[in-house]
């Protein structure tokens, strides 16, 4: 039975996405059970997995499990559990986290401080360690196509326990009103992995609402569980995306300057780069991502490259 307390509180939908990694989302669930935030309801997305989260359910009675038989992508897999969600605020979490007992009251409590609000994340530490993997972020460059994260490696300390404006959430953690969709649309789900999350940011700041960091609230990542640190998929998705965010947020002269520096700079020196190091699927990879913005460049990758069974592009 909910307390008197629950029914003041709106309800916020906590959502996160397996892909054959049962093991570490129930290490997730197991955390969530323990948060203070007494109005809740939790969906998990099994992700056209080989290895799903069903036998969950009785340990987990609460939680919501929903099933794609295909591998919708991060965007995808998300958006497939917001149309099913009924709290007023959503949060994505990744399913490789875990979250401190208090962490939702200080993110909910600043959509009551900051007017226009529209997407908050918390502080995110390298999961067993003090180094904070995420206080907040700069812009992404156009003519690079790359930003960077404030505090990014540095030990956790009290000056990251402060929340302020950020130019981009971060995908692993990010709350929002679900009136949101409404306005400027679910995740785009064009990018499959990777950027999509600061593309929905551009979105959500040229609607005029403003992006917070909040680190009051603490959330612990066990970063690259779902991909590798060094993958082919993680290659291609990276310069793919890298490609499509600039194509469908630069302007003007920036656009094309941008799309110049990589085309000239860029891919030349990463090209050069895996043919060194003789690493020659990530080669293959970087090329089928250019192909792949530009198909008058296709013919100089490797068609038949298989880089995830279950891919949509």
């Amino acid at each position: 039975m909910m307390s008197p307390e629950s029914h003041s509180l709106p309800l916020v939908s906590i959502i996160t996405v397996n892909f054959n990694q049962p093991e570490v989302t129930e290490e997730l669930l197991a955390s969530l059970s323990n948060i203070t935030y007494p109005n809740t309801e939790i969906l998990v997305v099994d992700n056209g997995c080989d290895r799903g989260c069903s036998y969950l359910k009785q340990q987990f009675p609460e939680v919501q499990f929903l099933e794609s038989k295909q591998n919708l992508g991060f965007a995808g897999g998300n958006n497939l559990a917001i149309q099913k969600a009924s709290g007023e605020y959503i949060l994505l979490l990744n399913n490789d986290t875990e979250v401190e007992p208090s962490f939702l009251e200080p993110m909910i409590a600043l959509f009551r401080e900051v007017p226009r609000l529209g997407i908050v994340s918390p502080l995110l530490i390298y999961h067993g360690t003090n180094l904070v993997q995420y206080a907040g972020a700069r812009a992404i460059n156009y003519f690079t196509g790359r930003g960077s994260k404030v505090g990014h490696k540095e030990k956790v300390r009290e000056a990251f326990f402060k929340s302020y404006p950020t130019e981009l959430g971060h995908g692993a953690a990010m709350l929002f009103p679900k009136k949101l969709i409404h306005e400027i649309g679910l995740l785009p789900e064009s990018y499959f992995l990777y950027y999509e999350e600061h593309d929905w940011c551009e979105a959500c700041k040229r609607a005029g609402y403003q992006v917070y960091f909040q680190g009051a609230s603490r959330v612990f990542h066990k970063e690259s569980v779902s991909v590798g640190k060094a993958n082919p998929l993680k290659t291609y998705y990276l310069n793919r995306n890298r490609l499509l965010f600039i194509r469908r947020n630069a302007t003007g002269i920036q656009k094309y300057i941008a799309l110049a520096f990589y085309l000239l700079m860029a891919f030349p020196k990463n090209l050069l780069f895996y043919s060194i190091k003789g690493q020659k699927k990530h080669r293959e990879a970087l090329v089928k991502a250019l192909g792949w913005n530009f198909p008058a460049f296709s013919f100089l990758g490797n068609k038949e490259l298989k880089l995830e069974r279950n891919e949509r592009y």
